[in-house]
């Protein structure tokens, strides 16, 4: 499943995520949960939040319906905050 999360992570998260400076990475798939880090532009970002609950989680779960939730691991408060 990681793979066919990381085709769907290149062709269509990643491409929108760069055009900000950012990135994720896939982190792990456990008991159908996707969990992710921010990269790049969305370390710290004060919209990663509506990124991953309004854009990545609902992308993931209409793509792979056994995901029941996206959680974002990224420790933000060591990052920069680009749009602040």
């Amino acid at each position: 499943m990681i793979a066919q999360l990381e085709k769907l992570f290149d062709t269509q998260v990643r491409p929108a995520l760069a055009q900000h400076g950012g990135n994720v990475e896939i982190v792990d798939v456990d008991n159908n949960i996707l969990f992710i880090k921010m990269k790049g532009g969305c370390h710290g970002c004060s919209s990663s939040k509506v990124t991953v609950k309004g854009g990545i989680d609902q992308l993931v779960k209409q793509n792979f319906p056994d995901i029941t939730d996206v959680v974002d691991v990224t420790d933000h408060e060591t990052g920069t905050n680009p749009y602040m």
